[in-house]
């Protein structure tokens, strides 16, 4: 880390550079990186930590999971993910109308903090509390710690701008990377509760950072931009209320008649992260006040979402079906070396590392000789990618049949294979997302590009809850062709979306 000191500035965030950018984002920086190793390092546990019964002599297993069947623990991982991604939303709600950024990252990082030490103690009930509160505390911070960066710049215009939020990705992967080598090896090899034990050493860590950091932001960030009026707070601590209290009544009538399974949970859930997508992509397209172009332009985005949703879908099973097959099909060494399987985790945050640098240079050099792949083939390609990792996941579940352990080579390269196809489509998507919203959404449309990821996983969680066997080659098969044939009708649709995108390229 470079840091120097610049004199004569009176705003906090000027005073000091990283890397030629304001002080701050060093702390954002940071705290980042500590959030996401503790997130990550978590999800890396989180399916074989269920699915682990009792100890087994003979394969080494510490036991002491919570035993549930793969398909549920597909189920709960893949609404875990899509809930972490749908209290974005609100999360950017409660920074703008409520607490301000800076309030709001402070309190979700103590959230997140308080959940990972509730997973670290042993049994169902404080693994679930564990749970919400993690999801509710990164969607808070999510949503608000990216505001912040923007913080520190003069404005879109600033030329650090783009290099800044370049450096602040960096900072996820990192955590990203490290956590599955960290906490992965202490959970999956000692003890899974000292495992979560450990991501919560790490988010407070990054609480800390941001404590001690925080006189580097910018004033802005401790603004609340749309403070609620005391009417309208009122009103959202009665819908609250209300809303609460229904949900108790009911739960505790289902519970009261011995009705109550794990499903009474998970599929209001999974149906809630269906339907809140669809009421906020059609509650903007049925705007009356947006422009014809608008309009179009919506109309357009629509089939990014529902691509990206596709995408999401697959791309987030590396975390549940594709660790369940290194846990239990995959060799555990290299060259004599053994590791856990929690390892592989680290593989997609490498590869972003070492190959977004390539792909922005690419860009850059086909751009110059006026052969750029436009948004629709980017899309596209992505999806073509993602299925074709599930095609090549078919040969070794194959092998595996017969009790075969596989080569890890394998996964390292269905790993590639989806993070070549992230980098085909995630960046740009973010991209597009900012150039086709409609003015009067300028703000919000980032939140509806996340919830393409809640759509995604809902969907799978749906699949997982319907009995559907995700860890099955027939279904693997069908995901691939599916994903294929999406990418394809989008390549082939792509002059019809073109012209709903105006001049958007």
């Amino acid at each position: 880390m470079a840091s120097s000191l610049t004199k004569g500035s009176a705003d906090p965030s000027a005073e000091q550079t990283f890397f030629g950018h304001p002080r701050g984002l060093a702390t954002l920086f940071m705290t980042e990186m500590w959030e996401r190793f503790s997130y990550y390092g978590m999800r890396a546990l989180l399916v074989l930590y269920l699915v682990s019964g009792g100890a087994d002599a003979a394969t080494g297993s510490q036991g002491g999971g919570l035993a549930f069947t793969m398909a549920a623990a597909t189920a709960i991982y893949s609404v875990y993910v899509a809930m972490v991604y749908l209290m974005a939303m609100p999360g950017g709600w409660f920074g703008d109308r409520v607490w301000g950024a800076r309030k709001t990252v402070a309190i979700a990082s103590f959230v997140i903090m308080a959940g990972h030490v509730s997973l670290a103690i042993p049994g169902q009930a404080m693994f679930f509390v564990g749970l919400i509160l993690v999801a509710v505390g990164s969607g808070l911070l999510k949503a608000n710690i990216s505001t912040m960066v923007g913080h520190l710049y003069d404005g879109p215009d600033d030329p650090r701008r783009d290099g800044g939020f370049t450096l602040f990705y960096v900072g996820i992967n990192l955590g990203a990377f490290f956590a599955p080598l960290a906490i992965g090896s202490v959970g999956e090899k000692w003890n899974w509760h000292l495992g979560f034990l450990l991501a919560a050493v790490g988010m407070g860590l990054g609480l800390a950072q941001f404590l001690l950091g925080s006189k580097h932001l910018n004033a802005k960030s401790n603004l609340v931009p749309n403070p609620l009026s005391a009417q309208e707070r009122k009103a959202v601590i009665t819908k609250a209320l209300i809303g609460v209290g229904i949900a108790a009544v009911f739960y505790g009538a289902v519970a009261a008649l011995g009705l109550w399974t794990l499903n009474w949970a998970l599929v209001p859930i999974t149906l809630a992260g269906l339907a809140i997508p669809v009421a906020v992509l059609l509650r903007i397209k049925r705007d009356r006040e947006l422009s014809g172009t608008e309009q179009s332009k919506m109309t357009a985005y629509i089939w990014f979402f529902v691509a990206a949703a596709a995408f999401w879908m697959i791309y987030d099973q590396g975390g549940s079906t594709l660790s369940l097959f290194a846990d239990s099909k995959t060799a555990d060494t290299v060259f004599g070396l053994g590791f856990p399987a929690t390892w592989y985790q680290s593989l997609n945050p490498l590869f972003v590392m070492a190959l977004a640098p390539v792909f922005a240079w690419l860009w850059l050099w086909l751009a110059r000789k006026n052969q750029e792949p436009n948004t629709i083939v980017k899309f596209a390609m992505g999806l073509v990618l993602v299925g074709a990792s599930f095609f090549v996941f078919i040969v070794p579940m194959n092998m595996a049949g017969d009790g075969t352990k596989v080569s890890p080579m394998w996964l390292v390269s269905i790993y590639m294979i989806q993070t070549i196809g992230e980098l085909c489509l995630s960046p740009v998507g973010l991209s597009v997302t900012t150039k086709m919203a409609p003015q009067k959404y300028a703000s919000q449309m980032m939140g509806v590009w996340f919830l393409a990821v809640t759509a995604g996983d809902c969907v799978t969680g749906l699949l997982s809850i319907g009995g559907v066997d995700l860890n099955g080659t027939g279904v693997i098969a069908l995901e691939a062709t599916a994903a294929v044939a999406a990418g394809l009708a989008i390549y082939a649709y792509r002059k019809k979306v073109q012209a709903l995108m105006g001049a958007v390229h």
